[in-house]
């Protein structure tokens, strides 16, 4: 019979179980028929068995009709109770035990008395908790006090939890709200007070509106399992089955369209896992596996099959043989794999490295420019006339491009003679020169005349006669520009930026694209690879 432990203090009754289960008519009935019931009783550590006698003075023991009371029980009641049905004739009886606990002392409870469960779904509202196993107990007309808690904690005042008496309402039923919850009935009978501890455990689950059939994510038809003869075959079913009350769910393999109980030719491990969520979805994994495959085994159907009471769902393992790869088929893969690596190599080397690649092939192997071309200057530089550019091009352009790297610049403010006509001096020197170094600022913009002339004349000497090549030098960045022969210039020509204290170092890449542009001459130090430049011997300039 089921039974639970009742607490040390409190009131608790034992109805006969042979009216429950037993006999087809109740106590009443077997009264009139001339049955007497009898209590007897085995203490624990005692083996006779003796009646209750009843009429002992200040007896917390009593009966009324098939239930025995126990007002309050106490830790000595702890034992069997026998209930007798006899008469002259006839006689059947049966046993109940009764154990009487204390509560965990700091606890509302003992661990002894263990909760029954019931589920309450995921945010439905206005839900009732009844205090159960009160019935009975409470004389008619009483209006007991009733302390509700969670967890050992009273509930007055959490959210969403209002408690009225032997009912305990959840506004919404949340998450967090699951957990023991522990109704405390205190009642006066007879002159005397009386308590009452309940708990029932409380898990939230999901809604049964969110239910659906089950869902197979494994195996699914993205995963191959392909495998040599021999090896062991690993197929893992995985399914989710959201919570739904009636029929528990099912998960089986079939093999051939059998199922593995069935199959008595091959030898076969089913493994299995369940993990359940915070709303009881579960998560079910069950694992077939074939520790030695053969060949005719890789070929079978293997399906995994899910059932629940909204539907099923079939889902087959692609299984595949593992055909062994020649040596040839390895070899020639490797080939073609040291191939691509080493073409990617080289690309990636070529993409870093190829202004150093160009400046050594034009250093050993490139043709003189300057050699009868008629050219005077190597480099006339246009620039905006004030005081910062003016400092850029005189110490630092001219300084490495003349003293170190041996160019011979026209420079308009120093090269040309008082008392000539601007615009003549200026075509005059663009032609005799073989580079036009432009340097780009947004002052270079705002003069005007000067500057966009020599850039005009250059552009149009090179669109034209191919004569001078434009090399553009971003000394600034220029956001915006209407000079409609400057934004011609920089869709069609790159531009080499001055990255200020960064550029200054002789090795880096700024110089090394202005001398990719610069005139081919054969000279010891004509590229950064002859040279033995520092960084001093450039901010000295």
């Amino acid at each position: 019979m089921k039974h639970k432990p009742v607490y040390n203090g409190e009131p608790a009754k034992i109805r006969c179980p042979l009216f429950e289960a037993f006999l087809k008519y109740n106590y009443s009935t077997a009264h009139s028929a001339g049955l007497t019931l009898i209590w007897y009783w085995i203490g624990q550590g005692r083996d006779l068995e003796e009646p209750i006698n009843f009429r002992l003075p200040d007896n917390h023991i009593s009966k009324e009709k098939d239930t025995l009371w126990f007002r309050p029980a106490l830790l000595n009641d702890t034992g069997n109770y026998t209930c007798m049905l006899r008469n002259a004739t006839y006689c059947s009886k049966v046993a109940f035990p009764l154990e009487v606990v204390n509560k965990d002392p700091g606890s509302c409870v003992s661990q002894a008395v263990k909760p029954d469960t019931v589920m309450r779904y995921l945010e439905h509202t206005n839900v009732k908790l009844t205090c159960p196993d009160v019935d009975g107990f409470l004389p008619a007309g009483t209006k007991p006090k009733v302390q509700w808690l969670r967890n050992c904690v009273s509930v007055e005042g959490f959210h969403e939890r209002y408690p009225n008496g032997l009912v305990l309402t959840f506004g919404v039923v949340r998450e967090t709200f699951k957990g023991d919850y522990t109704c405390v009935v205190t009642y006066k009978e007879n002159g005397q007070d009386f308590v009452l501890t309940r708990t029932l455990r409380i898990k939230v689950v999901a809604p049964p509106e969110k239910g659906t059939p089950p869902q197979i994510f494994s195996p699914d038809d993205r995963v191959v399992y392909e495998q040599p003869a021999g090896s062991e075959l690993v197929l893992p079913c995985r399914v989710y089955f959201p919570y739904l009350k009636g029929l528990p769910p099912e998960v089986s393999w079939l093999v051939d369209g059998r199922n593995t109980d069935d199959i008595v030719d091959l030898k076969i491990n089913i493994s299995q896992n369940e993990i359940y969520d915070a709303v009881e979805n579960l998560n079910y994994e069950k694992i077939l596996i074939v520790p030695k495959a053969t060949e005719e085994d890789l070929k079978r159907n293997y399906t995994c099959y899910a059932r629940n009471p909204l539907g099923e769902e079939y889902r087959q393992a692609i299984v595949k043989l593992q055909v062994p790869v020649p040596r040839y088929t390895v070899e020639l893969a490797c080939g073609l794999g040291a191939t691509v690596f080493l073409v990617v190599m080289l690309t990636v080397v070529y993409h870093v490295y190829w202004l150093e690649m160009v400046l050594f092939y034009r250093a050993h192997f490139g043709t003189d420019e300057t050699i009868l071309d008629g050219k005077e200057f190597d480099i006339y530089v246009s620039y905006a006339r004030n005081a910062e550019e003016e400092e850029f091009v005189l110490l630092t352009l001219r300084g490495v491009l003349e003293n170190e790297f041996g160019y011979k610049l026209c420079i308009f403010d120093r090269d040309s003679l008082p008392g000539g006509i601007v615009t003549d001096e200026t075509l005059s020197f663009i032609q005799r020169s073989r580079r036009l170094l432009v340097v780009l600022s947004p002052n270079y913009v705002l003069q005007g005349t000067q500057a966009l002339l020599e850039l005009k004349a250059g552009l149009e000497n090179m669109a034209a006669r191919g004569t001078i090549r434009v090399i553009l030098v971003q000394y600034k960045p220029i956001k915006k520009s209407r000079v409609k022969e400057l934004r011609r210039a920089k869709a069609v020509l790159s531009i080499i930026k001055w990255k200020g204290e960064k550029s200054r170092y002789p090795q880096g890449r700024f110089w090394k694209q202005l001398l990719v542009e610069m005139p081919v001459k054969s000279r010891p130090r004509n590229s950064l690879e002859a040279q033995d430049l520092t960084y001093s011997s450039l901010e000295n300039i």
